[in-house]
């Protein structure tokens, strides 16, 4: 990595899932909407809410906090979803709210504990501290599993 790399700036959007704070790159994020009611698939993983129409296309959502198994609890009127592109496919990110948009280097994320299990390791990209809040870096390529990404 070259120090250009190392203290240019990034735009992340931080969310929660239950008491904990997970950022994704804003690149990746198209849009954040109010929850809408999904329609469940048959046979579709626990993490999977079903699917929705968003403007014409069926837009699969994924509980993000079920994803990382987290508690997760029923959707309300309070919960969001951020559509967002993965691995090329559009897909809609169930959390419980956006917080905010940070500004951070590459610099500042430390990385995963090892005592993270790999499963944590393979969502988890780093971690880094702003105003005393713990943030978890999500790399959003490995939230679906390669077969159901090419599924979704």
């Amino acid at each position: 990595m070259t120090e250009a790399n190392d203290t240019a700036n990034r735009e992340l959007i931080a969310f929660r899932i239950g008491g904990q704070e997970f950022c994704v790159d804003i690149m990746s994020v198209r849009e954040i909407r109010g929850w809408t009611p999904a329609t469940p698939l048959p046979r579709s993983p626990g993490y999977m809410k079903g699917v929705i129409n968003l403007r014409g296309t069926v837009l699969p959502i994924i509980d993000l906090g079920a994803r990382f198994g987290l508690e997760t609890s029923e959707p309300t009127a309070r919960h969001v979803i951020m559509v967002a592109n993965i691995g090329g496919r559009t897909v809609g990110l169930l959390v419980d709210a956006v917080s905010d948009i940070l500004q951070m280097t590459e610099a500042s994320v430390q990385p995963t504990p090892d005592v993270a299990s790999e499963h944590v390791k393979s969502f988890v990209k780093g971690i880094f501290s702003i105003d005393g809040r713990m943030i978890s870096l999500i790399e959003l390529d490995h939230v679906l599993p390669e077969r159901e990404a090419q599924a979704a």
